[in-house]
C-alpha cells in the first residue's frame, strides 16, 4: 500500500480542495482538522485518516505525532496548509497574536518536520515537505504585521529543512496571493483585491493544487518558494 500524505487543516478552503483532489488520484491521506464540519464526515467516507487538532492546546503536536505513528510506518509527504489569518486591530493582545502566528505557521511546522522526518525517511523514494506561506510572506502587511512574519518564518524554515534532509526529503514552500474570496467579502473589496494583479482574476484552488503536484512529481526542486501570485510583485 502507497505512503499516505498528512495534509494539516484540510477540511476546508485549498486544504480540503487539495484533499479532493487526491482522492481522486487514489492517494491515502491523512488530514487534519480544527473543528468538525459536513466535510469532514465527507473524507472520512472516501477512506481519508481526519485527525481533530487544535494546534494552541498543550501537546497538541506530541498527540498528533502519536496518532500518526499508530496509523503508518511510512509518509509520502507532509504538507502544511493549517493556517490563522489574524490581524492586529481585532486582537490588542499583541502579544498573544504574534505567539499565535508563530505558533501555528512556524513552530508547529518546524516540531512536526523534525518529529516526522523518520516516517519520510523510511520511504524508498524521494518524499516532501511542503509548507503553504503567502505572498506578504515576501512584501509585508501593515495590517496583518504578525501573520506576515510567521508566514516568512514558515518560508525560511523551507530553506534550513531543505539542507538539513537532503537528498532524501525535499522541502519547498507553494506562496499564494489572492486564490479564491470566502463567501463574506462584498464586490468593492473584490474589485480591488483583483487589481492588485497583472492577471486580475481569482484563479480557484487548482492553482495551489497544481503547484503542489510540480513539487511532488519533481526529483530535483528543494529549497525554494514556487509564487501563485498572478504577478501581484509586479504591481
Amino acid at each position: 500500500m502507497a505512503a499516505p500524505i498528512l495534509i494539516t487543516g484540510g477540511a476546508q478552503r485549498i486544504g480540503l480542495a487539495l484533499a479532493q483532489h487526491l482522492i481522486k488520484a487514489d492517494t491515502p491521506l491523512i488530514v487534519t482538522y480544527r473543528t468538525r464540519h459536513k466535510t469532514v464526515d465527507e473524507l472520512e467516507a472516501s477512506g481519508v485518516k481526519c485527525i481533530q487538532v487544535d494546534f494552541n492546546e498543550h501537546n497538541a503536536v506530541e498527540s498528533l505525532v502519536s496518532e500518526v505513528k499508530q496509523h503508518t510506518s511510512t509518509l509520502r509527504a507532509v504538507i502544511h496548509n493549517a493556517s490563522s489569518w489574524d490581524c492586529e486591530k481585532l486582537n490588542p493582545d499583541h502579544s498573544s497574536l504574534f505567539d499565535n502566528m508563530m505558533r501555528i505557521h512556524a513552530k508547529v511546522p518546524y516540531l512536526l518536520n523534525m518529529a516526522l522526518a523518520p516516517l519520510l525517511q523510511a520511504s524508498t523514494e524521494v518524499t516532501d515537505i511542503i509548507h503553504i506561506t503567502d505572498y506578504v510572506a515576501e512584501k509585508g502587511s501593515p495590517k496583518h504585521i504578525a501573520y506576515a512574519a510567521s508566514k516568512a518564518a514558515l518560508d525560511n524554515l523551507s530553506r534550513s529543512f531543505a539542507a538539513k534532509y537532503a537528498p532524501q526529503i525535499k522541502v519547498n514552500s507553494v506562496s499564494p496571493s489572492l486564490i479564491i474570496f470566502n463567501e463574506h467579502d462584498d464586490d468593492d473589496y473584490k474589485v480591488k483585491t483583483l487589481k492588485k494583479s497583472l492577471m486580475g482574476i481569482e484563479p480557484g484552488c487548482q492553482e495551489v493544487i497544481a503547484s503542489i503536484e510540480l513539487l511532488l512529481n519533481s526529483n530535483y526542486i528543494t529549497g525554494r518558494t514556487l509564487a501563485v501570485d498572478g504577478g501581484r510583485h509586479l504591481k
